[in-house]
């Protein structure tokens, strides 16, 4: 009796519980020390990198602090300047000159004066390192371009003019705000773009002045460049692993510390950026998580830190308001990404992992050689147990070095010794009845699988004989009453013909004056009735010729007459076979009509059993059908109409010695492994009591078997199918 393990105990291998306690508690204590290690580590960037965000965005304030406060020191020693009579205004030249000697001494973009009455004078570094003087007249329309720009000697002194502009002195930005605000502002960022120069953006610092009534005297300004905030980002040490960028409270991008500019020049025209549309990728990203955090950038009023992920790297970030009394109000930015400090903790966690690798291989060989020692023998007995077991009886289990296990084998070789002298006889007495059993088995299974082909050959047949002769009875018993109506109707053609003359020449030979008569003709309706009987009579014959048509398809599709073998033509019974599955070929409320495409080619008369070879074609027809009722199921009308079923059929001379007969159809065709099993018996795709799978199999055996012919089937997935009968035009 075979026995099997108990399922509701887990067991384990020997040597599994031998190795893995040492392989845990190794691995364990490693691992943990190493996880410890790591987060410690962990825990000391992030603190790290807290206190170089703090630290840079200190320095950042500090420099925005003292480089941002350049432009209204200097309007207010020019404003003091002024105030005092040092400077005099109308002299336009001496004022150009002071603020060239001005720019000499601070790193700033461009000083100006613009006084109220639309003059004004300035210096500026517009290619960053050439220092020139411009100096505005009153515009008039004599006068368009009001503003000439001159270069200059080592002393300031205008020596030629190198260009000539227009500029509305009163209307711009630069001069309307600081006079709307009545004191010291940051007037707007500005920016200018002259193919000939580098790229002009700087922050604009202007300041009212009024003379001792109170009166507007201009407005002095001063302009520092805002690449110059981007230079001093790029110095920054965490530049080279981080990103630092400066942003309005709107978004716009006024620094950074990468080398992408905070603008685009299109079209001759600076366009300012986002930070969510910088080119740098890294600022963008930065931005955009800072943008889904905090959606309103002004409610920003002390440091923000946030910890995002960008393109799957951990970023540490610091937003940090800044603003002077001037009217700025900037946010810096500061991110460092986790690897600038990770590379040493993850070096250390590389060696945390490859020393407990380490301890573990120690640990599984000393386990593995420990466990060997004991397992080995026990493995030896556990192996000649399964080849017993498996039938191998011709085992023995060799001495060990442990005395248990040698008591062990002895008795399992005593055990195995018994067994296979019981083995033997068993074996001696069941080796004849085993071969009578195989050989009895192998009959009934043979005979078994004939007795269901024939079985289902004899169920189709009977119902194929039953089928003719039912066909056969129902045709004779049209027939003769139809062949009495239609011998008849042509005497009653011929009267009606002699009583339809014999009234006309009444009508003719006797004048209408009998009333009665006359009354009757009206009544009955004479010339209709005349005229509508002729037709009615050739109605009627052509009704009756219609079913004697149909009775003699019938009979010729049941063939219970042609059992035997004979020549025949084969277009006669596809047509007999078409009118009996016209009532599945017509149209129906579901779906159109199946179009039906006959492409005959001239035949000679073929020698085979008719009414076999009609089972066949009805076998063929009829899975041709049901494959497009079944494609034409999830099909409206429209559609089916659109695109409609149809089943071409046709015939040629294959050679001199065989036809070929092909019906196809553009049902949708079928899978591989159905067109490969379709001539097998009981094979089907239909539902239960749909069909019983054997049609094309016994189809295929009247072809093949009974005709000597071919019978092929060739299919395209989402296309159709196509049935080739190949038959030879005589078997002799």
């Amino acid at each position: 009796m075979k026995t099997h393990p108990s399922s509701k105990i887990r067991a384990f291998p020997l040597q599994l519980v031998l190795i893995v306690p040492f392989v845990l508690q190794v691995f364990g204590i490693v691992g943990l020390v190493g996880y410890l290690s790591f987060k410690n580590g962990e825990k000391a960037v992030h603190d790290l990198a807290d206190q170089l965000m703090k630290r840079t965005s200190s320095e950042v304030n500090q420099h925005l602090d003292a480089y941002l406060s350049i432009p209204h020191k200097v309007i207010q020693l020019n404003a003091d300047a002024i105030r005092m009579g040092l400077l005099n205004v109308r002299d336009r030249r001496t004022v150009g000159k002071y603020f060239w000697h001005e720019m000499q001494v601070y790193d700033l973009s461009f000083i100006s004066l613009n006084l109220a009455t639309g003059e004004g004078t300035g210096a500026g570094r517009y290619d960053g390192k050439t220092v020139t003087i411009d100096d505005n007249a009153i515009k008039t329309p004599s006068l368009p371009k009001n503003t000439i720009t001159y270069l200059t000697d080592n002393d300031g002194n205008p020596t030629k003019i190198m260009a000539t502009s227009t500029w509305d002195t009163v209307n711009e930005l630069a001069y309307t705000e600081p006079v709307k605000a009545g004191k010291p502002i940051w007037v707007r960022i500005y920016s200018y773009y002259d193919p000939a120069y580098p790229p002009y953006i700087v922050a604009s610092a202007g300041r009212p002045i009024y003379d001792l009534s109170k009166k507007l005297i201009g407005v002095v300004g001063a302009e520092i460049h805002l690449l110059k905030l981007s230079e001093f980002l790029q110095k920054l040490d965490v530049s080279r692993f981080g990103q630092v960028f400066i942003i309005e409270r709107n978004g716009m991008l006024v620094a950074n510390s990468g080398q992408e500019k905070p603008f685009t020049v299109v079209n001759n025209e600076i366009k300012r950026l986002k930070a969510i549309d910088s080119p740098n990728l890294v600022v963008q990203g930065i931005a955009k998580q800072i943008q889904q955090h905090i959606p309103d950038l002004q409610s920003i009023t002390n440091t923000q830190k946030l910890n995002v992920n960008f393109q799957g790297e951990n970023y540490n970030v610091h937003i940090v308001p800044w603003r002077d009394q001037y009217g700025l109000d900037w946010l810096v930015v500061t991110s460092i990404p986790d690897r600038t400090f990770m590379a040493q903790i993850n070096a250390n966690t590389q060696i945390s992992i490859l020393l407990c690798f380490a301890a573990l291989v120690v640990a599984t060989a000393i386990g593995i050689f420990t466990s060997d020692r004991i397992v080995r023998p026990i493995l030896r007995l556990n192996q000649a147990s399964q080849a017993i077991a498996f039938g191998d009886l011709q085992q023995t289990v060799k001495d060990g070095n442990i005395q248990e296990l040698n008591t062990l084998a002895y008795s399992f070789n005593h055990m195995a010794e018994q067994l296979r002298e019981s083995f033997i006889a068993l074996e001696n007495s069941n080796a004849e009845l085993e071969e009578r059993v195989e050989e009895r088995t192998a009959k009934l299974k043979t005979a078994l699988s004939e007795l269901h082909h024939t079985q289902a050959q004899m169920v189709q047949s009977e119902k194929m004989s039953s089928l003719g002769e039912l066909v056969a009875g129902v045709a004779h018993e049209i027939n003769n009453p139809v062949n009495f109506i239609h011998g008849n109707i042509i005497h009653l053609n011929e009267y009606t013909q002699d009583l339809l003359r014999m009234i006309q020449l009444y009508q003719q030979r006797h004048p209408r004056n009998d009333p009665e008569v006359q009354a009757l003709a009206e009544e009955i309706d004479l010339e209709f009735l005349m005229e509508d009987l002729q037709k009615m009579l050739a109605s009627i014959k052509m009704g009756t010729d219609r079913i004697r048509n149909i009775v003699l398809s019938l009979r010729n599709f049941s063939r219970l007459d042609e059992a035997e073998f004979k020549a025949v033509d084969l277009h006669e019974g596809i047509e007999s076979t078409l009118l009996i599955l016209q009532h599945r070929l017509k149209d129906k409320p579901e779906r159109p009509a199946i179009v039906v495409i006959r492409d005959y080619g001239k035949l000679p008369e073929v020698k085979c059993y008719p009414g076999q070879l009609n089972q066949v074609l009805m076998n063929v027809l009829v899975n041709a059908i049901d494959a497009l009722d079944e494609a034409n199921a999830n099909r409206t009308y429209q559609e089916i109409e659109a695109n409609p079923s149809q089943i071409i059929i046709r015939t040629s001379l294959s050679n001199s010695q065989s036809v070929e007969i092909a019906i196809a159809d553009n049902a949708g065709g079928m899978p591989e492994q159905v067109k490969n099993s379709m001539f097998n018996p009981f094979f089907t795709t239909k539902p239960v009591g749909k069909g019983t799978g054997m049609g094309m199999a016994i189809s295929y055996q009247i072809i093949t078997e009974k005709h000597r012919g071919k019978l092929e089937c060739f299919s395209t997935l989402g296309k159709g199918s196509q049935i080739i009968i190949q038959l030879p035009i005589s078997l002799s």
